[in-house]
Order: C-alpha cells, then sequence, then structure tokens
C-alpha cells in the first residue's frame, strides 16, 4: 500500500512541483500516472522510494513513514527504473550490472546466477549477457535497467517513460510482461505519457497538471473524456478521436480499443447497407 498524504514538494529552486497531492495505491493494483511534461509526475513517484522527501504531507509505503527510513531500506520493497536508463547504468558488463544490487543484497551464489538468467531470458537480453551496458542502444539499455531491478524481486515496481525507445514490438513485449508481473501480485506504477500505449494497457489511470491530480480513475473513462486529457494537455487515443468525429453518425465516443472500433464501424456500416 502508498499513502499520499497531502503532499506538498518544493524543489530548492523555488519550483513549487507538488500541491497538496493525496492519494492511495493498493497492493496489486496497476497504476499510469500521466500529464505534460512539468505536472509533477516524476516528482510525485520519486516519493515512493524515498529519493525525495515531501516539503509537506506524508508519504506511507506499507505504513512505514518515507521520511524517516533510508532509500536503500525502501529499496528492497519498490524499484525504480530511471526514464534516462544512463542515470542507473554504470557495471562494464550487463551480467554485472543485474547482479550487483543482489550482491549488495547479501543474496548467496546460486540465487544470483538464477535471477540473472532469469532476467536476461525475459527480457530478451540473454546475448549480451558479457556487453557493456554502454554498447547498446537507448531501448536495450532501459531494458537492461529494468532487468536490474526485477531480478531482486521488488513488491512495488516504478517505471518511469518505460515505454520511450522501445519498437512496436518491444512495446507490445514490455506491456505484456507488465501485465504479467501485475497479475503476479506486484504493484506497478508508471509514469507515461503514451497515450496509446496506457490505453492498450487500461491500468487505473491518474492525471496531473500542474503539480496537482485532476483526474483518477479506470483507463476508459478517463482517456476518453476530451475535458479531461485537454485539462492535463494530453491528446485523446487515435481510436477515441476518431469515432469522436464520428460522433454526428451516431458512433459512441467512449472507445479506446481498436477492435470494438472495429466491430462497432462493421456493425454501422452493415446497417447502413440494408
Amino acid at each position: 500500500m502508498i499513502e499520499v498524504e497531502d503532499v506538498y514538494f518544493t524543489y530548492p529552486n523555488g519550483v513549487e512541483a507538488l500541491k497538496g497531492v493525496s492519494l492511495k495505491i493498493t497492493s496489486g493494483e496497476f497504476v499510469a500516472i500521466m500529464g505534460q511534461n512539468g505536472a509533477g509526475k516524476t516528482t510525485l513517484v520519486k516519493h515512493f522510494n524515498g529519493l525525495l522527501k515531501p516539503t509537506k504531507g506524508k508519504v506511507l509505503v506499507d505504513d512505514v513513514d518515507t521520511r524517516h527510513v533510508s532509500v536503500a531500506t525502501l529499496a528492497r520493497k519498490v524499484g525504480f527504473v530511471f526514464q534516462n536508463p544512463d542515470h542507473q547504468l554504470f557495471s562494464e558488463t550487463v551480467e554485472d550490472e543485474i547482479s550487483f544490487a543482489l550482491k549488495n543484497f547479501g543474496f548467496d551464489e546460486k540465487t544470483i546466477r538464477d535471477r540473472v538468467d532469469w532476467a536476461l531470458n525475459i527480457l530478451d537480453l540473454t546475448r549480451y549477457r558479457k556487453t557493456s551496458p554502454f554498447m547498446l542502444s537507448g531501448g536495450e539499455r532501459k531494458r537492461v535497467a529494468l532487468a536490474s531491478v526485477l531480478a531482486w524481486d521488488p513488491k512495488i515496481l516504478i517505471l518511469d517513460e518505460p515505454s520511450i525507445g522501445q519498437d512496436r514490438n518491444q512495446k507490445e513485449r514490455l506491456r505484456q510482461f507488465i501485465l504479467q508481473m501485475n497479475h503476479q501480485g506486484k504493484t506497478v506504477v508508471i509514469v507515461t505519457h503514451d497515450i496509446e500505449f496506457v490505453a492498450e494497457c487500461e491500468p487505473r489511470v491518474i492525471l496531473m497538471a500542474n503539480g496537482k491530480i485532476v483526474a483518477d480513475g479506470d483507463a476508459k473513462s478517463v482517456l476518453t473524456d476530451p475535458d479531461l486529457i485537454a485539462k492535463s494537455w494530453l491528446l485523446l487515443p487515435e481510436i477515441t478521436n476518431v469515432l469522436l468525429n464520428l460522433n454526428d453518425l451516431g458512433f459512441p465516443t467512449n472507445v479506446m480499443d481498436v477492435f470494438e472500433a472495429g466491430d462497432l464501424i462493421i456493425e454501422r456500416t452493415g446497417w447502413a447497407r440494408k
């Protein structure tokens, strides 16, 4: 459980990034936090593992106040994958990168080997085992950073802009992987402005703007609401936008799934031909 209670946060340069944010994320939830750059998304999730401490208010992780524990302590429960993987990669090989935290956390050698092999395999990185992560593409480095966090099996997984640098096939594999982790009981929080990716995942969606939460609900109700999307300076999913333009012909405007949209178009055009 993550509880955010009336949190304000001001950076040393005077920028007030969070303004009275309150929310609860229950164990096993899948949540997407969305909004334009500067909305406060990353600032908010950095409070979940203690990288930032509230200027005012408090954040609880499993009833532990993050102000009173170290980042290292919270890291055993909260795994954080940064938007820029270069901010957390430093080892000479991909294998060393993934095993580093496991060694620091005191896992035995067999467990380390098994978990490294598992992480390499599940994120399609086995062939890069002995390669420097800095020789890889941006998308591949992103997967190395994710593998290095997943290897120690944190209860809560936070992914900052996970789909950046991934092609269509990699995005689909990432989507399936995130859903799998969530179905296995992990709490998954993604920070993103990739509305098409979120529409395909259909998590709980929290929209932010100017350091505040402007909407919180299921993906379909939030992402197909033009007023809410406008408040957060995002764009509607493409499917929703197409059907919105066909609303005068009787098409619903709360659709974001391509297959549902296809069925509707076939149904309506079939009806029109009769």
